[in-house]
């Protein structure tokens, strides 16, 4: 590859490319329910724009492109949701994923209180479910997106103590 990928907090200049990743990437998604109209392909630029303003957003970079992303919340009850996690088809399969999942659940727990995260992914998505699994969550439940489609819903409990913020 020549360049490694690093993790860092997305800026308002990514978003951009997080919208047109996150479209690139659900594909496959999409194709796996025969519904092109779940949400991270219906999303408008200026909610991308939105939430990474608002919310916490990592992304993966090789070099200037964004080739990663991932977005978390963190509720009053302490619990984050973490959502949208998409790596480039050409790097999937080489741990961008559980990096960005480990960043985001140090600043959601390091700088926002999470003490629980939950996750939904869909109940064929069995790429999704072996990361998600691999890095200790569990299901607790099942849920239907608003698109239609069929959800698993996942919870792994922050650690007790300070969280480490390295990916």
């Amino acid at each position: 590859m020549g360049m490694s990928v690093t993790i860092s907090v997305a800026t308002e200049r990514d978003a951009e490319q997080i919208f047109r990743l996150q479209y690139l990437c659900f594909q496959s998604e999409a194709a796996l329910y025969g519904n092109y109209r779940i949400d991270p392909l219906v999303q408008s630029l200026d909610s991308v724009r939105a939430e990474v303003a608002g919310d916490c957003v990592f992304v993966a970079r090789l070099g200037d492109e964004v080739v990663g992303s991932v977005r978390g919340t963190t509720d009053d009850d302490g619990t984050a949701a973490i959502g949208k996690l998409c790596v480039h088809p050409r790097l999937q399969g080489h741990g961008i994923g559980a990096r960005l999942l480990r960043a985001a659940e140090g600043a959601l727990a390091g700088e926002r209180g999470a003490t629980t995260f939950r996750l939904h992914t869909g109940h064929r998505s069995e790429s999704g479910l072996r990361l998600y699994r691999r890095v200790g969550y569990q299901a607790v439940g099942t849920s239907k997106g608003d698109d239609g489609v069929p959800m698993i819903v996942l919870e792994k409990q922050a650690p007790a103590g300070s969280y480490a913020t390295t990916a």
